[in-house]
């Protein structure tokens, strides 16, 4: 029996990486496969996070119709950021199967696959590895002073005033860093801070900690605590209703006046304006932002005139590992299908 894929890449999971670990994984199953590939991240996906479109899905890029013809009659779907809405669920009746290859898979109405019987499997921790690792070079980046050295040595500025005590940066054993968020992300970046020394401050209701790290030092905390405490916040939740605008006016009033906040998690976790105004205003010390409520960001944004910010175009998961990674996630999850075995990261 033949089993009939469709597979939509990109240039950062190629469709082709994405047919070669389904044909490894799925040996003596007979697939067709037929590829397809969107220009992300040449082309920024939508990003759907304020109010630019009304449809339930999020960080997506592909035309809708489009995308439903190419899939047609296929029983499964790859994709990394195609969107699948009810409305295309309702015109390919033979797709039982998607696989998509995001931790959080926003481009895909769950609900409404749930509610046609199509199953949804993900790549849960794809790029943990990847984002924990940038986070710290994000944290080290500021409190070292590497960004400030650069830019003015760029700028044909001799900065050997930075070497002064009261200007000079602070190691990461001698400070506290709070994390929000204790998933697979969070953990990564916990362990990694201990191996500094540093002291490490985390806040997530919804979990207990890895005994390892109770046994390490590490203090589970309230939210205020943890602001009101570290030298660094670092953020890695999901987006909610509970965590949208968690750093606001009023949590950053609790911060220390010259801690550093890093979000390398999501945009909408802050809001913006108020970090503008704490930044300029040195209610807080400094920023690293990695992630934006709107995506590119605008280029008259204010947070982009400040000398106290470094800002990426939300590159911290993006790694050579993290894309071969996910594509044998997902090609597992599809072999178990076809064999009729329990699914390991069913949404």
């Amino acid at each position: 029996m033949t089993r009939e894929i469709a597979i939509i890449g990109d240039y950062f999971i190629l469709p082709e990486v994405f047919e070669r670990e389904l044909r490894r994984a799925c040996i003596g199953t007979d697939l067709t496969c037929r590829l397809d590939q969107t220009d992300w991240p040449d082309t920024p996906a939508v990003h759907g996070y304020h109010g630019e479109t009304d449809v339930t899905v999020k960080e997506y890029l592909g035309d809708f119709e489009e995308v439903t013809q190419f899939v047609g009659d296929a029983e499964v779907l790859v994709t990394h950021l195609s969107p699948i809405t009810a409305e295309m669920l309702d015109q390919l009746p033979n797709l039982r199967l998607i696989a998509c290859s995001r931790g959080g898979p926003v481009n895909i109405d769950i609900e409404a696959a749930r509610a046609r019987q199509v199953r949804v499997v993900r790549a849960p921790g794809r790029n943990a590895t990847a984002v924990a690792e940038f986070t710290i070079g994000a944290i080290l980046t500021e409190t070292r002073k590497i960004r400030t050295g650069h830019e003015a040595l760029r700028a044909g500025n001799w900065r050997g005033d930075l070497y002064r005590v009261d200007t000079t940066g602070r190691e990461l054993n001698e400070m506290t860093v709070g994390v929000i968020g204790y998933g697979k992300i969070g953990t990564r970046v916990t362990k990694l801070l201990r191996a500094f020394g540093t002291r490490v401050l985390v806040c997530d209701p919804y979990v207990q900690l890895d005994p390892e790290d109770v046994a390490a030092g590490v203090e589970q905390v309230s939210l205020e605590t943890l602001l009101e405490q570290s030298d660094v916040v670092t953020l890695h939740p999901r987006v909610s209703e509970e965590t949208t605008h968690m750093i606001n006016k009023d949590s950053l009033a609790r911060m220390k006046p010259d801690a550093l906040l890093v979000n390398t998690a999501r945009g909408p976790l802050c809001n913006y304006d108020d970090l503008y105004e704490a930044l300029r205003d040195g209610v807080i010390g400094s920023a690293m932002l990695e992630t934006f409520s709107v995506e590119p960001v605008p280029p008259d944004w204010p947070l982009l005139q400040l000398d106290n910010v470094t800002l990426t175009p939300h590159i911290a998961g993006a790694s050579v590992r993290t894309a071969t990674y996910a594509a044998e996630v997902l090609a597992e999850d599809v072999r178990r299908y076809f064999a009729g075995e329990p699914l390991l990261n069913l949404c």
